[in-house]
């Protein structure tokens, strides 16, 4: 791998010209975005601009696409989906998809992988379920109990969790605070804020501002498949024109 890619300057995760398509149906179009070492940065963007779409295609979930993606300063897009999990991209997706047969402590063993090393041969952050545990309290306190019996918001920790034991160098996630109890949403925060001092960077997709302004460093706002602006997360605060066209319902 390329030391200079995690330096604090030069991006972990670069896209460039992304496109993808469902079918005939032209989603993304020339979306450009990058991550660095030790951020979180949001997209953000209303219902159907296209943020799912855009961690798919990061993530090779996409049959029709084209563009840049590298990540660790090696290029990734047209690898598999395992393959980019395996190099460090971690992906939480928006609909859980936690194995609702299985106990919490068995769904976090289903996503270890082994400990990582920065270039330099600096440790990566390592989890272990005794770790997780002590970041997610309730997951700690439902340790034997199958997934499939857990609320959303506990569903919501596990995936996050799961996706946490492979160890990644870069999280994907999806959408966090939709559709869950705000005192979970709060946890999601503080979540957040913990890997972030772990060194673990951080692509949030979102919709809520608030949510984004408590954790982001950085924001992308996306509007029909496109980037129409991008800054500090202060600027967007301080921003009313941007959010008030391309956030609000």
């Amino acid at each position: 791998m390329n030391q200079t890619a995690t330096d604090s300057g030069q991006p972990l995760l670069e896209i460039n010209g992304l496109n993808a398509w469902y079918g005939a149906a032209h989603i993304l179009f020339d979306v450009s975005l990058n991550v660095r070492r030790g951020e979180v940065v949001a997209l953000m963007g209303r219902n159907g601009a296209g943020k799912s779409t855009t961690f798919k295609s990061i993530m090779g979930l996409m049959a029709k696409w084209k563009g840049e993606v590298s990540f660790m300063g090696k290029r990734i897009a047209g690898q598999q989906p395992y393959e980019i999990a395996r190099a460090g991209l971690g992906f939480v997706p928006e609909d859980r998809r936690v194995f609702t047969d299985l106990s919490v402590t068995e769904n976090l063993e289903v996503g270890r992988q082994p400990s990582r090393k920065w270039p330099d041969g600096s440790a990566a952050p390592t989890w272990t379920p005794e770790a997780l545990y002590q970041l997610f309290p309730n997951l700690g306190a439902m340790q034997d109990r199958p997934g499939g019996h857990m609320s959303g918001g506990e569903q919501q920790m596990l995936t996050v969790a799961r996706t946490l034991m492979g160890n990644p160098f870069l999280v994907l996630l999806d959408e966090p605070s939709e559709g869950v109890a705000p005192v979970i949403v709060e946890q999601m925060a503080n979540m957040i804020i913990a890997l972030k001092e772990q060194g673990v960077s951080i692509l949030l997709s979102e919709q809520n501002v608030h949510f984004a302004e408590l954790v982001s460093d950085r924001v992308y706002v996306l509007e029909k498949g496109q980037i129409r602006y991008s800054g500090s997360m202060d600027e967007l605060a301080a921003n009313e024109e941007v959010r008030r066209a391309y956030l609000t319902v």
